[in-house]
């Protein structure tokens, strides 16, 4: 007689694909200020040449920093810097051994920047991986009375970008 030996199989196997999240797409800034009647915010200049002030935001929060939404500023407003920044002074220094070390005596005014745009507002940044966003918006006194225009862009991991955001800011 001849036996019959049946062997039972089950074989578990999972066939997906890793399944993508999407990414959310929120965008909001935030101008650190009380807004007017007409959604102006007004800023106040210190008494230094340059006033700084953080613009903030939010935008949807990642679960990995190659997810990182990107911002990108511009304004409508930027300044120049004049025909120079400073200079520099060579002296003749006297050693500890009450010898000179010898330097050309001479001024040399720093020119180079003349006429290079100073933008009022960072370029770029990015979000922290809970979606926060800021930048520094920074106005110069010669700007007081104008009304001053900051946009923003945000352009996400997946390829998305938002609609342009700006805020109005009356330089007081």
């Amino acid at each position: 007689m001849k036996k019959l030996l049946f062997i039972s199989c089950i074989i578990l196997a999972s066939c997906s694909d890793e399944i993508d999240i999407p990414l959310g797409h929120e965008f909001e800034l935030d101008a650190q200020l009380p807004a007017d009647e007409n959604g102006y915010y007004h800023l106040e200049l210190g008494y230094d040449w340059q006033t700084l002030h953080r613009i903030t935001g939010q935008v949807s929060a990642v679960a990995n920093e190659f997810e990182l939404a990107k911002i990108e500023w511009s304004s409508s407003h930027y300044w120049l810097i004049g025909d120079t920044l400073g200079y520099i002074v060579h002296q003749n220094w006297t050693l500890n051994d009450n010898g000179y070390l010898y330097m050309n005596n001479d001024t040399s005014y720093v020119t180079w920047f003349d006429g290079a745009e100073v933008p009022t507002v960072n370029g770029a940044s990015y979000s922290t991986m809970d979606g926060e966003i800021n930048t520094m918006f920074a106005p110069v006194q010669s700007m007081r009375g104008d009304t001053v225009s900051v946009s923003a862009q945000a352009s996400f991991a997946d390829g998305h970008k938002s609609n342009v955001k700006t805020l109005k800011f009356v330089i007081e």
